[in-house]
């Protein structure tokens, strides 16, 4: 992804992971309600249907609407600026970084799009142990996990006494 392709690989990859997100959740609303669960691994994974209207793991969910909405807007801004700018001109010229930027961004816009469309984000994969479930969440929340985990093995670490 390096060179004056570089950014156009990355945009197809923000928009394709932002496409299948959006797919993956249009799927899941139709063809389950909230009260819905279909176990898929016993024990381990179920599909379910739920509104998340906070950020991650449903924080900020009971801040007033109003609030929210101004806070999420003023981050993805920020955070959208700072995943251009390391893509643009931090990491232009190693490929694993900025697919990580890439699929950064493609989530963000994911759940951006749930966010304009219904002012909460949809989701549908739960994942849980006994009676310990992990929030649920997208193929959006996933892309950046794993956006955010190769990034932090590409930066550079200086080395000395």
């Amino acid at each position: 992804m390096c060179g004056k392709w570089g950014w156009l690989a990355g945009l197809f990859l923000s928009c394709l992971i932002a496409l299948v997100d959006q797919i993956t959740k249009l799927a899941v609303v139709e063809y389950l309600s909230t009260s819905d669960v279909i176990e898929v691994i016993p024990g381990f994974f179920n599909l379910i249907l739920t509104y998340n209207p906070g950020v991650a793991f449903g924080l900020m969910a009971d801040l007033e609407w109003a609030y929210r909405q101004i806070f999420l807007t003023l981050t993805a801004v920020i955070a959208v600026g700072i995943v251009f700018y390391f893509f643009f001109f931090e990491y232009r010229r190693d490929p694993w970084a900025r697919a990580s930027l890439a699929s950064i961004f493609g989530g963000a816009l994911g759940n951006i799009i749930d966010r304009v469309r219904l002012g909460e984000v949809i989701d549908f994969l739960d994942f849980y142990l006994g009676s310990y479930h992990w929030p649920a969440f997208n193929v959006a929340d996933s892309a950046i996990c794993i956006g955010v985990v190769v990034l932090i093995f590409r930066v550079p670490r200086k080395s000395g006494a």
